[in-house]
């Protein structure tokens, strides 16, 4: 990964060319095919990573509605465009939502994956009502903090998972309880109505026999491996959505909602910020303008 001069993206119909101002980064995205290859398969390279971005939109595409030159805005690239780690970007303008004036750009570029995974994880495929229990894995990180604190904020009875370091963090976010995944008996815990899992193998599939009458098992880490006995099993791939964007951005502006930020950072330092193999205790966010 270098630091490179490209030319300014043009928009397209439908998008807008947003000035960035902070980009969220994901530590596996080196690792996704659409980072690679467009639509039809066809290779890219060389790429411009980053799908989270905050910034001001510049230009209009032609047929573009509901945004303006000179707005502030938040959301998700796509996956199989250049994305956010850039002076601009191009974007579909659905997938962005306005950013308010209160929020600062470096929390609106922490909230797209992060909180559109929690948030359509819990409502949308999990059905999570008031009065439910949730079982969080990896409850310490970007996605786990979001995570428990919107299921504590619904109603939900909250288990968090991680690392036994990660105990004193994940109470603070919003868990009711803890489980240290090296020396706790998971099953200890009993059944719940929902499992979101971020990690997989086998602790999906002791999660899985976990999983109440009628309840769900929603992965994030692709198609899953134990189904509930008498449960629904869900993977998807977060989306963009607006609405989701507004409502999640509201809840931080009430202060129900906090971002997990781990390491801030520079674009011009942002190779050596994104090429850490050192494990990420939040989100990683690169200031592209001061």
């Amino acid at each position: 990964m270098t630091l490179a001069e490209r030319p300014e993206p043009a928009a397209a119909i439908n998008d807008v060319v947003v000035e960035v101002h902070a980009s969220g980064w994901v530590p596996t995205e080196l690792e996704w095919p659409s980072t690679w290859s467009d639509r039809a398969g066809r290779d890219r390279a060389p790429s411009i990573p980053g799908h989270e971005l905050a910034g001001v939109v510049a230009a209009l595409g032609y047929g573009t509605t509901g945004l303006s030159v000179g707005q502030r805005v938040f959301g998700l690239a796509d996956w199989h465009r250049d994305g956010s780690l850039a002076e601009y970007v191009a974007i579909e303008a659905r997938n962005l939502a306005p950013l308010p004036g209160d929020v600062d750009f470096t929390v609106g570029a922490s909230l797209p994956i992060s909180g559109l995974t929690a948030w359509q994880g819990l409502f949308q495929h999990g059905r999570l009502q008031a009065g439910q229990s949730v079982l969080a894995h990896g409850a310490a990180g970007a996605v786990g903090t979001m995570v428990m604190q919107l299921a504590r904020d619904a109603g939900a009875y909250v288990i968090g998972t991680g690392r036994a370091a990660d105990r004193e963090k994940a109470l603070e976010f919003g868990a009711h309880e803890f489980v240290g995944l090296e020396n706790d008996a998971l099953e200890d815990v009993g059944k719940v109505d929902l499992v979101l899992d971020v990690i997989g193998g086998d602790v999906q599939k002791r999660s899985a026999a976990m999983v109440k009458a009628g309840g769900t098992l929603v992965s994030i880490v692709g198609p899953v491996e134990a189904r509930p006995a008498d449960g629904l099993a869900v993977d998807f791939v977060v989306e963009a959505d607006r609405g989701q964007l507004g409502e999640i951005v509201q809840r931080v502006r009430d202060g129900r909602l906090r971002t997990n930020i781990g390491t801030t950072t520079t674009l011009e330092d942002a190779v050596a910020a994104v090429s850490s193999t050192e494990r990420s205790k939040g989100k990683t966010i690169v200031r592209v303008r001061p």
